[in-house]
């Protein structure tokens, strides 16, 4: 009762139980693509390049969010350009991305004057610091999401498990490409106070595989995702909130849980059939 009642009598509470409705549908359905197209290491690779941007922009006192949204978008398109056009491996390209944006990350957070309180915030995450520009970024980005999956789910879909074909259709499959790795880059950002830097991941990649496991069609996955995705970061922040713990921790237990009881139970199904 005491969660609920703070609920209703604090904005902060208000914003936090938005942002993991928000941030679940968002990242569930964009984890559908990341999972299908097996891209997760991209996702992991931007998410640690947009550190480069919160330490640059923590350093020269201008938005965090902007700096890390500027820093995962390029890092996005800079994959997608290098592993089409220069021919370079794109775990290569990643790889070399990811490494780059922590470092630069550390390297200016490290020139800040003072200690840095908020880096734990980023790495791992505070809910609770959520404010209401977030929350409007996250709900126009959602909202987006939501329209582009009803619209060009089928598209989509091509594209992501047979480009050829999509080509052969008359579908500008670079195109998409390129609008989905920004898509992609924007959800990473808008849900780091959610879940932070180092556990987002999580986020992306478990919702997907718990719907994967309970069906194979493509647009159930993506609402089973969104689903899945808002149910895990609800009941994350209500046992964060309860037990005083860290809300992504929370929330990949709860979720990681979740694909251990549905995987025994299709475990158990198969061997009942058989």
């Amino acid at each position: 009762m005491a969660f609920i009642e703070d609920i209703l009598t604090y904005d902060f509470m208000q914003r936090a139980l938005l942002a993991s409705l928000l941030s679940g549908i968002s990242c569930g359905i964009v984890g559908s693509y990341i999972v299908s197209r097996r891209m997760v290491f991209l996702s992991g690779g931007i998410t640690h390049a947009s550190f480069g941007g919160l330490g640059i922009a923590l350093y020269g006192g201008f938005s965090p969010t902007l700096g890390a949204m500027l820093a995962a978008i390029l890092s996005a398109l800079g994959i997608e350009f290098a592993s089409r056009r220069v021919k370079l491996r794109e775990d290569s390209a990643i790889g070399i991305i990811w490494s780059l944006g922590m470092a630069l990350g550390a390297l200016f957070m490290s020139l800040r004057p003072g200690y840095a309180s908020d880096l734990t915030s980023y790495l791992f995450g505070n809910i609770l610091l959520v404010d209401r520009s977030d929350i409007a970024l996250l709900a126009l980005l959602t909202a987006i999401i939501v329209i582009g999956a009803i619209t060009l789910l089928r598209r989509i879909m091509y594209i992501t498990f047979d480009e050829d074909y999509a080509r052969s259709q008359g579908m500008n499959v670079t195109l998409i490409s390129y609008v989905m790795a920004v898509v992609v880059a924007l959800a990473i950002v808008l849900s780091i106070k959610v879940m932070g830097i180092i556990l987002l991941m999580s986020l992306l990649t478990l919702p997907t595989v718990i719907a994967n496991t309970l069906t194979k069609d493509f647009s159930k996955i993506a609402l089973l995702s969104a689903i899945i995705g808002v149910v895990g970061n609800i009941v994350g922040f209500v046992l964060s909130y309860n037990f005083d713990l860290p809300t992504g921790s929370c929330i990949i237990f709860t979720l990681t849980l979740a694909l251990i009881c549905v995987k025994l139970l299709s475990l158990h199904s198969k061997r009942a059939k058989a």
